[in-house]
């Protein structure tokens, strides 16, 4: 189960990195001013809030069939990005892709939770989102010489699909949860305890303030980690004057220094407890963030992109700890995909926009630091009204007395 759903989110960093380096190429190739460019890369993380759609649906058909939707639809839209011929068909490929491949990451976070021991739920959590940052370093590594191909960018999207076709195969062995058929049987039964899984069943039972907590720590955290790595190049080039081959070797390096941290991330969440942890894994998206859009010289901007890039992996598996820590069964998928994927992604989709307008103006260092402000705010609303998780049963932290 592990190495499945590693692989699975592996796709997840990939497709990140992916247009994170091409982002220069795709914007020289069809023409885009900075702004264009926020704009696209804002209608592009939309398809993030519609995967919603999808992840509610694993509390309805269960966690194992939407997974293999969400592969099965990921490949598909892949492949069709590099067919694309201009940038209205690439926006709306790569709009149904983050639609299908965020989906899978998070049905994938609700069947860790589900599956793992109490004791290390967090650790495995942490060890699955590392995979995500894994798919990046590959990418980053791959992208210089792919590039170089007679597809150019388009093979970058062509090379995706291909584990992603052995992994289609390889989910036939997958069993579904054992808390979901528990609580299928109850429904079935028509058990009072069981409960609803309705569109907004969630939002009619004690859990409405946490979802809403929830979405708004997911909305600020994205404000800030969703242009951390994303516009990188495009800052590394057009104002430290970095060349191609340079900013792609960093963001590589900086990827793999960060790797060590990453699959660290979970234990420390199993170890510290989760609020001490996220003021430490918080504290690095902070300068992290400040330090890449902030220094000079290119070996201080790769140290400083590396403690970003392991921020903001490491705060994905804190809020997804939480997302499904702080739920019943039957309201889990529901409840994380509207905090993170209706209400939490505003702040993906509005983020890449807001700087791309301020880059116009005031450049891609400082749009890129000032939003910060978002992740420290976030922090705040965690410490204040979020319990402590720690090594609980899921039964144990979902009580809405706690």
């Amino acid at each position: 189960l592990l190495v499945f759903l590693s692989v699975a989110t592996f796709f997840e960093g990939y497709d990140f990195m992916a247009l994170t380096q091409l982002l220069p190429n795709i914007q020289q190739e069809f023409g885009l001013s900075p702004a264009q460019l926020g704009w696209m890369s804002g209608l592009i993380n939309a398809g993030t809030i519609f995967a919603y759609l999808l992840v509610r649906k694993a509390d309805v058909w269960g966690r194992r069939r939407v997974l293999t939707v969400t592969i099965v639809g990921y490949t598909l839209f892949t492949l069709f990005t590099g067919l694309t011929s201009d940038v209205v068909l690439f926006t709306t490929m790569q709009f149904f892709a983050r639609l299908f491949l965020i989906a899978e990451w998070a049905t994938a976070s609700v069947y860790a939770a589900e599956e793992f021991p109490d004791d290390r739920r967090a650790t495995m959590i942490g060890v699955i989102q590392a995979f995500s940052t894994l798919g990046g370093v590959v990418c980053a590594g791959v992208v210089p010489i792919i590039l170089q191909t007679q597809w150019g960018w388009r093979s970058v999207y062509f090379v995706g699909v291909v584990p992603l076709i052995l992994v289609m195969f390889a989910r036939r062995n997958l069993r579904e949860t054992r808390r979901f058929e528990q609580i299928s049987e109850a429904q079935a039964k028509g058990e009072p305890s069981a409960g609803k899984s309705g569109l907004l069943a969630v939002f009619h039972s004690p859990y409405r303030n946490r979802v809403l907590l929830l979405a708004l720590v997911w909305t600020l955290t994205y404000m800030g980690t969703q242009n951390a790595v994303q516009f990188w190049k495009q800052f590394a080039i057009t104002e430290r004057g970095l060349t191609d081959g340079e900013v792609g070797a960093s963001i590589a390096i900086a990827a793999v220094g960060a790797m060590p941290l990453v699959f660290f991330a979970g234990k420390l969440l199993d170890v510290m407890g989760r609020k001490l942890a996220s003021v430490i894994i918080y504290c690095a998206v902070v300068f992290g963030i400040v330090g890449a859009y902030g220094l000079y010289g290119r070996w201080p901007l790769t140290a400083a992109l590396a403690l970003a890039i392991f921020g903001v992996s490491a705060v994905l598996p804190v809020l997804n700890n939480y997302s499904a820590e702080l739920f019943p069964t039957e309201h889990r998928a529901n409840a994380f995909a509207l905090s993170n994927n209706v209400l939490g992604r505003v702040g993906y989709v509005l983020g890449p926009v807001m700087v791309g307008h301020l880059a116009a103006d005031i450049g891609w260092g400082p749009s890129v630091i000032t939003t910060v402000i978002f992740p420290v705010l976030g922090l705040m609303v965690v410490l204040r009204y979020f319990p402590e998780t720690r090594g609980q049963a899921l039964e144990e932290s979902s009580r809405i007395d706690r």
